[in-house]
């Protein structure tokens, strides 16, 4: 598949896609790149090649919020067409049935940090810094961050950040829960590490069962106990369609567990 943007910049290694934000200098996100985040998100769901992702800001920065220029004088009839094209970006990204990791570097604020929340984990450099400081502008963050943060390391946390719009750094935010992983060293080094997990769920992990597994935990927050176990139902079900059920259980019988070399299909 050929991705072509603007503003960011693909490329697919061994079923590993890496998707770097490219808007010099600091990856501002503007409405146009909301709207390539969502038709790359489209494209990537789509494309049998990509089995896992990494979405990066690259050695530097990874975005260090909304375009404030474009916000600064709008109505609220413009405000919220720019945030309803945000937060459909996000969700759409959020929702691409394949394991995503946002790999930080340098600051990661506002929408930027809204866009790592729309990934399945979050790696961070020894400098990253990440906040939500729309506080100090006196607005709210718009792109999820009272949503995906709350939900992710609990209410009082997510309050202390966005009542305080305060940078927390990469030890403090892995305390917090928000990052999964920091990683010591070059900063080429924090995206060299999510492309390399990224790349033992793309060749040794069943693609459509990861699948099924991200579908039912996502939309099962979001619905009732009752609700999410009958997708989840659903889901198992589904996986018996898969050559890869078919291999993974004969492997087990036979050689036992972790032998299963898997074919995605």
């Amino acid at each position: 598949m050929a991705y072509d943007y603007d503003f960011l910049k693909v490329s697919v290694s061994d079923h590993v896609a890496t998707v770097l934000l490219d808007r010099p200098k600091v990856n501002a996100l503007n409405s146009q790149v909301f709207s390539e985040i969502a038709r790359c998100s489209t494209e990537l769901q789509y494309d049998d090649e990509v089995r896992a992702i990494v979405i990066t800001g690259g050695e530097k920065v990874f975005a260090a919020g909304a375009d404030i220029k474009e916000m600064a004088d709008a109505t609220p009839v413009m405000i919220a067409k720019i945030i309803s094209g945000a937060q459909e970006a996000l969700t759409r990204l959020e929702n691409v049935l394949k394991p995503v990791i946002a790999a930080i570097n340098g600051y990661a604020l506002g929408g930027g940090c809204e866009l790592a929340l729309a990934a399945d984990w979050r790696f961070a450099g020894e400098t990253a810094q990440i906040g939500l400081p729309e506080i100090l502008l006196g607005i709210i963050p718009g792109a999820g961050g009272t949503q995906r943060l709350p939900r992710l390391i609990g209410p009082a946390r997510a309050k202390e950040m966005i009542y305080s719009g305060r940078f927390y750094d990469a030890k403090k935010c892995l305390e917090y829960g928000l990052v999964d992983r920091v990683v010591e060293g070059d900063p080429a080094n924090v995206i060299a590490e999510a492309q390399k997990v990224a790349g033992i769920y793309a060749s040794k992990y069943p693609p459509f069962a990861l699948a099924m597994a991200k579908r039912s935990i996502n939309h099962g927050l979001n619905c009732s106990l009752i609700d999410g176990l009958a997708l989840e139902a659903q889901s198992i079900a589904l996986c018996f369609s898969t050559e890869d059920q078919k291999i993974g259980m004969k492997t087990f019988i036979e050689e036992g567990p972790g032998k299963a070399k898997f074919v995605g299909k």
